[in-house]
């Protein structure tokens, strides 16, 4: 899955954000730059490797992080990127 539905949502809610208006964002507008999410992910290594693809998809998009490999690829990047050495183990 490209997490293209993710994304979307998540280029719509932060027109709004900025416009203060759901009106005047336009979903097939396209953003031209990468916005950092406001927080960082709070999931522990036990939710990542329950996580379904989807979810991981949505997860890497929205960092810019790629999105590539099957699932247990993505699962072991998302838990390297986001997990302290400390909840690795």
């Amino acid at each position: 899955m490209s997490g293209t539905n993710c994304s979307k949502a998540f280029d719509m809610a932060a027109r709004v954000m900025a416009n203060g208006n759901h009106h005047q964002a336009k979903s097939n507008d396209k953003c031209c730059y990468f916005q950092m999410p406001l927080h960082y992910p709070r999931y522990k290594k036990s939710d990542y490797e329950n996580m379904p693809e989807w979810q991981l998809d949505c997860l890497l998009n929205q960092y810019g992080l790629p999105i590539i490999g099957d699932a247990n690829q993505k699962r072991k990047f998302a838990m390297g990127a986001f997990l302290w050495p400390s909840q690795v183990e």
